[in-house]
């Protein structure tokens, strides 16, 4: 390490912080305990109300380091294999710190759109069409079987023209009133 020059030492010194916080970064994913390691501007209490997912920033804990390991990778390689001058080695290595940083990011964005909560919601049931599961009386409330959401839902009902929808029979959503489907019969 004697023979390296102020450039190389920082490169050096970025590519170890860089990959060692990649590499155990990676291995907490493994076992699970990555969550809400992020950088205090990340905070998940925010409501943004504008769709956008505060758990995804172009800078976070992810990204800074992943720009340090290629920063570092990139620039020793530039420095030790071409014979290109100091300063032009360090704008590659910049530029391909952000680069990678950038695709670190969009990946976490991607994979940021791969979770669901998992709740359905009804009001999007209107005009779905299901089955009766239990007799809708005239005036009263029976259960019926819709496919909505991507799934299979039971859920109470309710006859919209107030006649009586037996069992088996088929029913299209037309309403809602609370979270009582108002149906009729098909």
């Amino acid at each position: 390490m004697s023979d390296l020059t102020g450039l190389e030492i920082l490169f050096v010194i970025c590519a170890i912080v860089g990959g060692a916080f990649v590499l155990l970064r990676l291995v907490m994913q493994f076992i699970g305990i990555d969550h809400d390691m992020d950088t205090g501007a990340d905070t998940h209490d925010v409501d943004y109300g504008d769709g956008t997912d505060p758990g995804f920033k172009i800078i976070s804990l992810q990204t800074l380091f992943a720009f340090f390991m290629m920063f570092g990778l990139v620039g020793l390689a530039m420095s030790n294999e071409t014979n290109v001058e100091g300063y032009l080695t360090a704008v590659i290595a910049i530029a391909a710190g952000v680069i990678s940083a950038v695709v670190i990011a969009g990946l976490f964005k991607f994979s940021n759109k791969l979770q669901s909560t998992g709740t359905i919601n009804i009001n999007k049931s209107v005009g779905d069409q299901g089955t009766v599961y239990l007799t809708i009386p005239a005036d009263g409330i029976g259960r019926v079987q819709v496919y909505t959401g991507n799934r299979l839902m039971e859920l109470d009902a309710k006859s919209g023209d107030s006649t009586e929808i037996k069992t088996g029979e088929s029913i299209k959503v037309v309403g809602i009133q609370g979270n009582v489907l108002v149906v009729e019969k098909i």
